[in-house]
């Protein structure tokens, strides 16, 4: 083999390792607000951060910054989405660390889906259908196709943000913890789940079948 071959980056993670960069760091989040206390106690630097749930925000940010990481090193790319749900995480974290809100750290994905789903409703106002840029690489869709898979998209972020806003406004921390997690993730590989008959009619390659 040679030098190239054998320094030559990869450029593409299979789908339960990218889901793993993607889950690990709310599945650490989780546990670490779960178990705080015995995390503070068996750990006392941890303690100085505060609450479960600042220190679940501490090593959040931590986790995040490693699957960041470990994504660069894997891929010599950065995804778009979370690039950018990170830097909010690292800001908002930072935040709640420092003035010991949680408020911050719980706004983190009100702000982040409402972003998302801003730019993509708002590209559509200027003909762009920005989703295409996102995922061109995993299917080919005719321009109808992209328009209404980033309205749907659009849409949902939106829907998402608003949810997390009832949810932690109206219930009890641990509770909203656990939902962003083992809720928001089930609900969103459902919504992905239910976009397939859409692409399937509008996929290029399926046209080209025909």
């Amino acid at each position: 083999m040679s030098t190239l071959e054998a320094t030559k980056p990869k450029t593409e993670v299979g789908p339960l390792l990218k889901l793993v960069l993607e889950l690990g760091p709310l599945v650490v989040f989780f546990f670490a607000n779960s178990r705080g206390e015995w995390l503070a106690g068996h750990f006392p630097m941890l303690g100085e951060l505060g609450g479960p749930i600042f220190i679940a925000t501490g090593l959040f940010m931590v986790a995040t910054a490693v699957a960041l990481v470990a994504s660069w090193v894997m891929t010599r790319t950065l995804p778009m989405m979370p690039l950018v749900s990170g830097i909010v995480v690292f800001v908002f974290g930072a935040l709640t660390l420092w003035l010991q809100n949680d408020t911050f750290i719980k706004m983190k994905p009100t702000i982040v889906n409402a972003l998302f789903g801003a730019i993509l409703l708002g590209g559509l106002v200027f003909g762009k259908s920005l989703l295409g840029y996102v995922f061109h690489a995993a299917f080919k869709l005719d321009d109808a196709g992209w328009r209404k898979l980033t309205i749907r998209w659009g849409v949902f972020f939106l829907f998402l943000a608003v949810l997390n806003e009832i949810i932690w406004r109206s219930f009890s921390t641990d509770f909203w913890v656990a939902f962003k997690v083992w809720g928001t993730m089930p609900i969103t590989i459902v919504f992905t789940l239910l976009q397939m008959p859409l692409i399937m009619r509008h996929s290029l390659e399926q046209e080209g079948a025909e």
